[in-house]
């Protein structure tokens, strides 16, 4: 763990008045410092070594879907959490992904700073890399904390985003499916 990256945490601490000495915040700043490396640790990840040569010979080239997926992040403009699900569909053109490696390439993308609009990108082109589809949807529902605990304080507020390539885009059929198979 880093010692800077604790260090930065007690500064911080003490410019919000804090006493870093009482007993309650004695070992607050390296519970941050290791919560944040986990938080982001998404930075340290590669997609060759997330997918870890999990990809298949299948001779099925109907779509497949994982829904659900708990999605947790951290927006880069306050860094403060967003949280939610994410919906992943691919048509498969000889070659399908192990189940888990969906799971943890939007972990992957999840675990960095950033907006939602682009992690959705992310999620949909790395699909698309790996599986060579026909095409990827690929959806985020997320409530964010920046929108829900400061400035407009708006609870009950969900951010849907999609990223959709290939037949997902020029087939609206593909697309209506995708969606149709998603709802609740």
């Amino acid at each position: 763990m880093s010692d800077k990256l604790e260090d930065l945490y007690s500064n911080i601490l003490n410019e919000l008045g804090e006493d870093i000495t009482r007993d309650g915040l004695k070992d607050t700043p390296k519970r941050a410092a290791k919560a944040m490396q986990f938080l982001t640790r998404g930075y340290t990840q590669s997609l060759d070594k997330v997918v870890n040569n999990a990809i298949f010979e299948s001779d099925n080239d109907e779509m497949v879907i994982v829904k659900d997926i708990e999605l947790y992040s951290m927006c880069e403009h306050h860094m403060l959490p967003f949280i939610g699900k994410c919906h992943v569909a691919y048509l498969p053109t000889g070659k399908v992904i192990g189940l888990s490696k969906i799971a943890r390439i939007v972990d992957m993308f999840g675990r960095r700073l950033q907006i939602q609009e682009n992690m959705t990108k992310q999620i949909a082109e790395a699909i698309m890399q790996v599986t060579e589809a026909a095409g990827v949807g690929v959806i985020v529902e997320a409530k964010h904390m920046c929108m829900m605990m400061r400035g407009v304080e708006k609870q009950n507020s969900v951010m849907k985003t999609s990223v959709m390539l290939g037949a997902f885009r020029s087939k609206p059929a593909t697309r209506a499916e995708f969606l149709n198979l998603i709802k609740d």
